[in-house]
């Protein structure tokens, strides 16, 4: 029996891109059929504990999604063992995971947009400071981002490159 595929999505503080890409995420991969674990975290400790941005949780539910009991965490070392797929959402948590990878990890780690023909390198652009449609044009690049990686899961099993 091959392993259960384990899904991370990073982004900074865990509760705008993140939390949408796990619940976007999850979404796709029960449409799907995949059995898999998913999670999010933050590189920075600013909202351990808190529940999601209000304008994130209003803009998942408006795409068929609850995240409102997620609560926010930090990557730790343990992640890099959990998860064997670590997506960043910009460049910078790309910086910061690859910094904290233990040396010998197996987890593949990339931008969450790499998985997408054409967006590799690009980010998916923090809304925090912006307004309800900055949330939406950060769910539309998820979207498209979690639907290419459960395709390629599905098609490719867990040693899936992105």
């Amino acid at each position: 029996m091959e392993p259960r595929p384990a899904v991370l999505f990073v982004c900074l503080g865990n509760i705008c891109r993140s939390p949408m890409a796990e619940g976007a995420f999850r979404k796709v991969a029960v449409s799907a059929g995949l059995d898999c674990l998913a999670d999010s975290v933050g590189t920075a400790s600013y909202h351990i504990g808190e529940p999601p941005d209000p304008r994130a949780i209003a803009t998942a539910r408006a795409n068929g999604v609850d995240i409102a009991a997620a609560r926010g965490r930090q990557l730790e070392i343990a992640d890099f063992e959990r998860f064997g797929h670590i997506f960043a959402l910009d460049t910078a948590n790309l910086a910061g995971i690859r910094v904290r990878k233990p040396r010998g990890s197996q987890a593949r780690v990339s931008l969450l947009m790499d998985a997408v023909p054409g967006r590799a390198g690009e980010a998916v652009k923090d809304p925090y400071y912006g307004d309800e449609s900055d949330f939406q044009a950060a769910w539309a690049d998820i979207s498209l981002a979690v639907e290419r990686v459960v395709e390629c899961l599905r098609a490719e099993g867990v040693d899936a490159r992105f």
